[in-house]
């Protein structure tokens, strides 16, 4: 069978699972909606004419954003090896939805301080059980060689659709008159895609998505113990973690060059009265972003059953590293925009290609009871990665965003990185398949 026929064949195979289309369902909308709740807090605090964003601001604004991964995270993966996952699914996205109107409230009275991130956090922290759900479920429902086509394209369509949320939230500001009435109907969608999201995980079996074997205690003690079992199935699967670390590496690129491009698009390319077009740039940067992750995502399970899952990942954030340079030695200042798109995709394609080797390697290589704890781990230690990109941009960056010596470094930190993980590649990887249920 020829390659083109044998990823036809998986994606249909795929496909058929009803389990899975479900499952995916759930994951479209909800991410759709946090894109939206992006959106509307990001034009908010980021890009109103009012608020001018500094460095520091917006390396606060990304930390809000993605703390809850660091912090609910382990407590996360314990719960969903003892819980069912498919309540979880149906209770957290009910719960995103309510804790959604506090965030809606404070918005109305122009509130953008610590009370606002504050209720972002809890909103946020109760969407990492649904995502450390999704991930842990995945294998519930597709099995064998067709894990790493699932795993393609359901975390990549969960991006795609967040990125749509979140140019949706945008178009519909900006249709809105472009102020914070705009942010506050975004919210009340956001809230009311939560609430679908819950409703379609009730189409499930409540014992369909795991977990199996023994549950973990949930008292203080076991969750801490469950933390450490989880760090201890990737030091005993040890290609796992290295894939964990690679992910890590590559979210580290990710926040440096997230906040150089708002930063410049922000301050650099665009007055501070002109906080429409800067949004509009940053919002092509986005796009592009995601269609390289897309890119990524469709040549990913070819590429990774041709060369192997670690040699593929090891060439995806090499292309990133010497694009990257490229870009930064050759372009010059009425190039950057077009170059960031570039770069954008270069980066997003890196970025989803490690991430689509690296879950299908944790999900081969580590128990099923064991999983939602090393899903939770993996994403605290992934987001973590990111958070430190960012303020290490935050600390050292001036305020157009132009750092042309940071970029640069960090292009040969991937080029590095993808030296030394390409020659973990002859290694033996074993496997461990569990039976999904279709």
């Amino acid at each position: 069978m020829t390659t083109s026929a044998q990823r036809l064949h998986d994606l249909r195979d795929v496909l058929a699972s009803t389990g899975f289309r479900r499952l995916i369902t759930v994951r479209l909308t909800a991410q759709f909606s946090d894109g939206l709740l992006q959106a509307s807090l990001a034009t908010f605090v980021l890009f109103s004419p009012e608020r001018q964003p500094d460095a520091i601001k917006v390396a606060a604004a990304f930390t809000i954003l993605l703390l809850p991964y660091s912090l609910v995270g382990p407590f996360a993966g314990v719960l969903l090896d003892r819980w069912r996952r498919r309540n979880v699914l149906v209770v957290a996205d009910l719960l995103k939805a309510c804790f959604v109107l506090p965030v809606l409230l404070l918005v109305a009275v122009g509130n953008d301080g610590p009370l606002l991130g504050v209720a972002v956090l809890i909103v946020l922290g109760i969407g990492r059980f649904v995502l450390a759900g999704l991930s842990a479920s995945l294998p519930h429902v597709v099995s064998g060689r067709t894990l790493v086509t699932a795993n393609a394209i359901a975390p990549t369509a969960g991006t795609m659709m967040a990125a749509l949320g979140a140019i949706a939230g945008v178009a519909i500001r900006a249709a809105l008159g472009g102020n914070d009435s705009g942010s506050l109907s975004i919210l009340a969608l956001a809230a009311i895609g939560f609430v679908l999201a819950g409703l379609f995980a009730l189409r499930m079996r409540a014992d369909q998505l795991g977990p199996d074997g023994t549950r973990p205690g949930d008292s203080p003690r076991a969750i801490a113990v469950g933390m450490i079992d989880g760090v201890r199935s990737l030091i005993q699967a040890p290609a796992a973690g290295r894939a964990v670390l690679v992910v890590g590496i590559h979210r580290i690129a990710f926040g440096i060059l997230t906040v150089g491009a708002l930063l410049f698009v922000r301050n650099g390319l665009h007055t501070s009265t002109a906080a429409d077009a800067a949004l509009g740039d940053f919002a092509l940067i986005t796009a592009a972003a995601a269609i390289g992750g897309l890119l990524g995502a469709v040549t990913t399970p070819a590429g990774a059953r041709r060369l192997g899952p670690v040699v593929w990942s090891a060439l995806a954030l090499a292309q990133a590293g010497l694009l990257g340079i490229a870009l930064i030695l050759f372009g010059s200042s009425t190039f950057y925009l077009p170059a960031m798109l570039a770069g954008a995709v270069s980066i997003g394609f890196a970025g989803q290609s490690v991430k689509v080797c690296s879950d299908a390697l944790v999900q081969r290589l580590v128990a099923d009871d064991h999983l939602g704890r090393v899903f939770a781990i993996f994403d605290m230690f992934v987001n973590v990665c990111l958070v430190t990109g960012i303020t290490l941009m935050a600390f050292t960056a001036p305020s157009s965003g132009q750092a042309p010596i940071t970029y640069t470094l960090t292009g040969v930190g991937l080029i590095v990185a993808a030296v030394w993980y390409s020659r973990q590649a002859g290694r033996r990887v074993p496997t461990t398949e569990r039976k999904a249920q279709r």
